[in-house]
C-alpha cells in the first residue's frame, strides 16, 4: 500500500469521529511523508495546522493507524510547504476523496421564510433563522444562569410539559437568543417529527402587516398554528401594535390549548411590559419565568475560553482575564472585543496583547476606564534604549528584566533574550558590541548568533513572527 493510500484509509477511520467542518479544515492537504521503524510521519501544510492537529488529533491518528498497521508506534508531524499548493497533488483532497452521507438537501420556501429539510423520506420545516451553532452544551453555565439553563434543558427534553410557556428575560447581550435557539436545536435533534418555529417579534409583526395588506389572514393563521414549538424573541417589540398583539394572543391560546411548547424572550419581566395588553402579560407569566443575569468574572472567563475554542484561536490567558475584568455588561460585549482582537491578530500577523486589547476596548467605548492598564501613559511610551526594549520584552513574556540580562539559560528566558537582542539590533540599530555590553558584557559573536537565530526562526515559525509583531506594537515601533 502506497503512503497516500494508507493515509486515506486512516482518514476513513477518523472521519466518523470528527465533525465535518473540523475534518475538512484540518485534514485537507495532509499526507504521510514516511512510515518506517514504527514511526508514522504526517505532513501538514503550515505551522498552525501542525500545532492544531498534533494537539487535538495525535492520539486518534495513532489509534486508527495501528488498526491498519500494528507496527505503528508513534506519530510525528512535519511542515511540508509544497502541501500548500493544491495543484501539487501530494496532499489528500478531502472534498474529492470523501462523501459525507449525512448531508441534507435544503430547499428554501421564500413565501413562508422557512427552510424545508429533506433527509431520506422525512420532511421537516424549521425556521430559517434557527442557527445550528447555538447549543445547550456550548452555553456556559455560571451561578447566575443555572435556573434558565435548567429550564431550557427541561423544555428540550419534554416540550409542552410543565414549563409552558417558558419566559426568559434579561438585558441585551446576556444570551437569551442563544438559549432560545439552543432549545429549538435540541428539540429538532431529539424529536425529528416536530415542527419548530423561531422568529423575532419584529418578523411576526411584519408577517401580520403583509397578511392584512394582501388579505391572506387565513394563510397566516394556518402558518402559525401548524407548528409544534413556537419561539418568539423580544416580545417588548409588540408595544402599542394592537393588531399584532391580537394575532399573537389568538396564536398563543390555540397552541397552548394544543399542548404545543411556547418559548418567549424579552428584556423585562411580563408585568413590566408597557404598551402590551394585560391578557398577553397574564399569559406570558402563567408558566415558568426565569431571568438571565450579568455573568460574574469566573463565568466571563469561561465564556471567553469557550469562544476561543469555537473560533479556533489561541489567546494568552492573561489577555482573556484582562477582557473579563473590563467587559462586565454583556456576553455580546465580550465576544465583540474577542472577535476584534482575533481579527487584528490575523490581519496584522501578531498575537493579541493586553495593550492591543486595551486599545480595542477604548475604541468601543472612549469613556470606559481601563482596569489593569494605563493606556494613556503607555501611549506616550516607546522603546528608545536597550533597557526599554528589555523591559517591554520581559513584560510580554512575564519574565524579570534582570533575568534577560543575566546568565539564566532556561529555554523561555533564552528565547526572550534572543528576541530582545534582535529587536535592539534591527529596530534601534545598535552594534553587536554595544548590545553585548548592555547584556552583561557578552561578546559580539554571541549577540550575532542570537540575531541570526531569530531571523531564521522568522522564516519558518509563524508564532515567533506574531509575537515579534505584538512586542513591536507594544513598544511603539
Amino acid at each position: 500500500m502506497i503512503r497516500k493510500d494508507f493515509w486515506i484509509e486512516v482518514l476513513k477511520k477518523i472521519q466518523p469521529e470528527v465533525k465535518k467542518a473540523n475534518f475538512v479544515t484540518w485534514f485537507s492537504g495532509t499526507t504521510v511523508l514516511n512510515l518506517e521503524d514504527g514511526m508514522l510521519k504526517v505532513g501538514v501544510p503550515n505551522s498552525f495546522s501542525k500545532n492544531w492537529v498534533s494537539g487535538k488529533y495525535s492520539d486518534l491518528i495513532l489509534e486508527k493507524a495501528k488498526e491498519i498497521d500494528e507496527s505503528v508506534e508513534k506519530v510525528e508531524f512535519e511542515i511540508c510547504a509544497r502541501l500548500m499548493d493544491k495543484n501539487d497533488g501530494g496532499g489528500v483532497d478531502i472534498k474529492k476523496s470523501f462523501v459525507f452521507e449525512d448531508e441534507k438537501k435544503v430547499r428554501r420556501n421564500r413565501q413562508t421564510n422557512e427552510v424545508v429539510v429533506r433527509k431520506g423520506n422525512s420532511v421537516k420545516v424549521v425556521s430559517q433563522m434557527l442557527n445550528s451553532k447555538y447549543r445547550l452544551n456550548n452555553f456556559i453555565v455560571g451561578k447566575d444562569n443555572r435556573l434558565p439553563h435548567a429550564a431550557a434543558m427541561a423544555v428540550s427534553n419534554m416540550p409542552g410539559g410543565i414549563y409552558n410557556p417558558l419566559y426568559i428575560y434579561g438585558s441585551t447581550g446576556l444570551g437569551k437568543t442563544h438559549l432560545t435557539q439552543a432549545i429549538g436545536n435540541e428539540i429538532v435533534k431529539a424529536y425529528p417529527d416536530l415542527v419548530v418555529k423561531y422568529l423575532t417579534a419584529e418578523r411576526f409583526v411584519t408577517d401580520v402587516v403583509e397578511a392584512i395588506g394582501k388579505r391572506h389572514m387565513q394563510k397566516f393563521k394556518d402558518q402559525y398554528r401548524n407548528i409544534d414549538v413556537f419561539m418568539i424573541d423580544d416580545v417588548q417589540f409588540f408595544a402599542k401594535k394592537d393588531s399584532s398583539q391580537q394575532e399573537l394572543f389568538h396564536t398563543f391560546n390555540f397552541l397552548y390549548d394544543q399542548n404545543k411548547q411556547i418559548v418567549i424572550t424579552s428584556d423585562r419581566p411580563p408585568s413590566e411590559l408597557d404598551g402590551l395588553d394585560d391578557r398577553l402579560k397574564s399569559r406570558f407569566g402563567m408558566g415558568m419565568v426565569v431571568e438571565l443575569l450579568m455573568p460574574d468574572y469566573e463565568t466571563r472567563v469561561a465564556i471567553l475560553k469557550q469562544k476561543c475554542r469555537e473560533f479556533e484561536a489561541l489567546i494568552d490567558p492573561e489577555v482573556l482575564n484582562f477582557i473579563a475584568t473590563n467587559i462586565e455588561g454583556s456576553v455580546r460585549g465580550l465576544e465583540g472585543v474577542l472577535r476584534a482582537a482575533i481579527a487584528e491578530s490575523q490581519l496584522g500577523n501578531r498575537v493579541p496583547t493586553i495593550r492591543s486589547v486595551a486599545e480595542i476596548i477604548k475604541r468601543f467605548n472612549k469613556a470606559q476606564d481601563i482596569i489593569g492598564f494605563d493606556i494613556e501613559k503607555k501611549q506616550k511610551d516607546s522603546a528608545r534604549t536597550i533597557d526599554d526594549v528589555v523591559s517591554f520584552v520581559a513584560d510580554y513574556f512575564g519574565i524579570n528584566a534582570s533575568e534577560l540580562k543575566g546568565s539564566n539559560r532556561k529555554k523561555e528566558v533564552m528565547k526572550a533574550r534572543q528576541i530582545s537582542m534582535y529587536l535592539i539590533k534591527n529596530e534601534l540599530g545598535h552594534s553587536y558590541e554595544k548590545i553585548g555590553t548592555g547584556f552583561g558584557g557578552r561578546n559580539h559573536t554571541t549577540v550575532m548568533h542570537s540575531c541570526n537565530k531569530v531571523n531564521a526562526l522568522l522564516q519558518k515559525d509563524e508564532k515567533i513572527l506574531k509575537e515579534l509583531n505584538a512586542i513591536k506594537r507594544d513598544m511603539g515601533l
